[in-house]
């Protein structure tokens, strides 16, 4: 039988002990201050993202076609021209003489062929009345037929002589920019030099030229008989500019798995320059009320992705979810436990745990730990 004065003695060291087990109690945990941001339901474009490069849709060497002096430059370098503008003026005068010369043979041998042909009627005549043999009319006809092979080749000579005299003047065959000059007046130009004068490029309308996975083909095809826009910007920053889609080449590159395409820019404001490399985002098509959060409010865990939803009480609770693709700054969601109008946890993820307290940040106390 236990004494009673060993009980008692058991009840007191007992509550002797109780103060030391609330001190060693663990202290509730703070809140953890999280920024959020609202699940909700909007219009989000489909777009394939890719770098570009910019090109013109014409380029043009201007060559000289006849040889001579060059008396005029009629441009400045870096001038916009349009087409069928003088560019350069190549010394006409021997030109000209040329002509005035092959005018004079063309009227020579006009008047000849004429002659030659009437002799060739009269002979005719007395060849059938026996009056004259059948070889010599035979060599008046040949006389004749000679003389119009000769006019003949007086009026190609003149189109020749004309045609020099045309080129002698030299236009440009496309509205477009001008490049650097490599010749200046008073310089011998020769038709048979490779080197350009001068380049054209057609920047207004002008393409981009970029490249897409493979994999993003049966969906370019299944669109392609709407007219998809394209947003080019430059690399370094700038206006964007809006086009068209133009071009999806008929075989992938093998090489790089990749389908090259090209847009139509109208560029009316020369934003985009020959060259030139460019952000390019291809829009395929707008999922109407698609469901969205901030891409910083997924988290990826060994069970999959994730993200934290505010609950009533002010704690938080994980919520699995399926990212179906990212557009922009946002991740459309194709399966999970989120709902619109969810409050989920954009920052402040990493001290978080299932039923944690929670303080939202307001806009006031974001400002103060930026300054701090």
């Amino acid at each position: 039988m236990i004494r009673s004065s060993s009980v008692r003695g058991l009840v007191a060291l007992a509550l002797a002990l109780l103060p030391g087990c609330r001190d060693d109690a663990a202290p509730p945990q703070p809140p953890v201050p999280v920024t959020v941001a609202t699940a909700e339901r909007r219009d989000v474009p489909m777009e394939l993202a890719a770098t570009g490069t910019v090109e013109p849709v014409q380029t043009v060497a201007i060559q000289p076609q006849v040889s001579g002096v060059l008396t005029r430059i009629a441009f400045r370098e870096g001038q916009d021209v349009t087409r069928g503008q003088r560019l350069f003026q190549i010394d006409p005068r021997p030109f000209r003489a040329a002509l005035a010369q092959a005018l004079a043979a063309l009227a020579r041998d006009s008047a000849t062929a004429a002659n030659a042909q009437q002799e060739a009627g009269r002979y005719a005549e007395l060849a059938a009345k026996d009056y004259v043999t059948a070889q010599q009319y035979d060599q008046v006809r040949t006389a004749a037929a000679a003389a119009r092979a000769t006019l003949e080749a007086s009026r190609a000579a003149v189109e020749e002589a004309r045609l020099n005299l045309e080129y002698a003047t030299i236009r440009a065959p496309i509205a477009g920019r001008t490049g650097s000059l490599r010749v200046r007046e008073g310089n011998v130009v020769r038709a048979a030099d490779q080197a350009p004068l001068v380049t054209i490029n057609q920047i207004r309308p002008i393409l981009v030229r970029f490249a897409v996975p493979a994999g993003n083909l049966p969906v370019i095809q299944q669109h392609r008989s709407e007219t998809l826009p394209v947003r080019a910007a430059p690399v370094g920053g700038g206006t964007a500019s809006e086009g068209t889609l133009a071009f999806v080449d008929n075989a992938v590159d093998t090489t790089t798995g990749t389908i090259l395409l090209k847009g139509d820019f109208p560029n009316r404001d020369g934003g985009l320059w020959p060259g030139e490399f460019v952000n390019v985002r291809l829009r395929l098509y707008v999922e109407r009320e698609a469901l969205v959060v901030p891409s910083t409010a997924v988290v990826s865990g060994q069970r999959g992705s994730f993200v934290f939803v505010i609950q009533p009480d002010s704690t938080a609770a994980t919520r699995p979810v399926t990212v179906a693709r990212e557009a922009g700054a946002l991740s459309v969601l194709a399966a999970g436990e989120v709902r619109p109008g969810d409050r989920v946890v954009t920052d402040g993820q990493l001290r978080l745990r299932q039923g944690a307290k929670v303080q939202i940040k307001t806009a006031a106390t974001i400002a103060g730990e930026s300054e701090t």
